[in-house]
């Protein structure tokens, strides 16, 4: 259940990579929250934003190449140390990749920020959704196991964090 804010500026990919980075970018997010990307329940809860910034500058002065940035939300708990740097890496490839070489392949250029929204902070549809009720999916809507695995996950996420539970 990603939510994403892609900086993408005007004019930087040809519009069928773009839209060919947004679903890769957004099956990355899917699959490292431990769902199956080709899910359609999956699938209708994973949005993109993509924003179009006016003009980059790089100290100061009109960047001479583009430059991105990636903000992929989750709910607390859903991506490990060990998930979020894989995150980093696979959406950098991936506009990398999307520039299909008009741009020097220069990781330097984007800039991706994994963001956990806190347990009790995740709304839509006019309520909260805790991470047990998203991840009753994962465990065939077995609710116990669901409310276990998402109290594991937080407090991990917690403890990684120097946060008390």
């Amino acid at each position: 259940m990603p939510m994403l804010d892609l900086y993408i500026p005007e004019g930087a990919l040809a519009p069928p990579a773009e839209a060919a980075l947004v679903r890769r970018v957004t099956e990355i997010l899917i699959r490292h929250e431990g769902f199956d990307p080709d899910d359609p329940e999956t699938l209708a809860v994973s949005w993109a934003f993509v924003h179009r910034p006016a003009a980059v500058y790089v100290g100061g002065t009109p960047a001479d190449a583009p430059r991105y940035k990636v903000v992929p939300s989750v709910p607390e708990g859903q991506l490990d140390a060990r998930a979020r740097s894989s995150v980093v890496a696979e959406i950098t490839e991936a506009i990398l990749d999307a520039e299909n070489g008009a741009w020097p392949r220069d990781a330097g250029r984007i800039w991706v920020f994994p963001t956990e929204v806190p347990e009790g902070h995740w709304g839509g549809r006019g309520r909260i959704t805790p991470l047990a009720a998203i991840l009753n999916r994962l465990t065939g809507r077995d609710t116990e196991r669901a409310r276990a695995l998402a109290a594991q996950r937080i407090a991990a996420s917690r403890a990684e964090h120097g946060r008390l539970p």
